[in-house]
């Protein structure tokens, strides 16, 4: 199953519809953080690990991550699918990018319509 965004903030804000948790999420997602990074840490050999599968470990704490910016960002009503295409907008034009996530996306989408119509297309 995928999942958008905008769902996944409209999850988040009924979640934690009590509000005043604000401050207790940032201190998760700062949690999150430090793990992300030992995590890292290991895949690159500056820490010991056991055989654990780490790039598994990895995603479960990059997901954990996202979800608390996720939902500090929903329980203040910012639209984070609107900010991560305007700020990458803003990026490509001050790095001189040669397309922007808006642009691929758009293009990615063209390309799976056309070849899905082109697999519906009798023989």
């Amino acid at each position: 199953m995928e999942i958008t965004i905008t769902e996944l903030q409209e999850y988040l804000k009924d979640h934690y519809q009590d509000g005043g948790v604000d401050q207790s999420l940032f201190m998760k997602l700062v949690e999150e953080m430090g793990e992300v990074a030992e995590v890292l840490n290991k895949k690159a050999g500056r820490k010991s690990s056991s055989d654990e599968d780490l790039d598994l470990q990895l995603g479960h704490e990059l997901a954990d991550l996202m979800h608390y910016a996720m939902a500090i960002a929903a329980l203040n009503d910012i639209d984070m699918n609107a900010m991560i295409l305007s700020k990458d907008k803003e990026a490509s034009n001050k790095y001189h990018h040669t397309t922007d996530l808006e642009s691929f996306v758009s293009a990615q989408r063209v390309i799976k319509s056309r070849a899905k119509s082109s697999n519906n297309i009798p023989k």
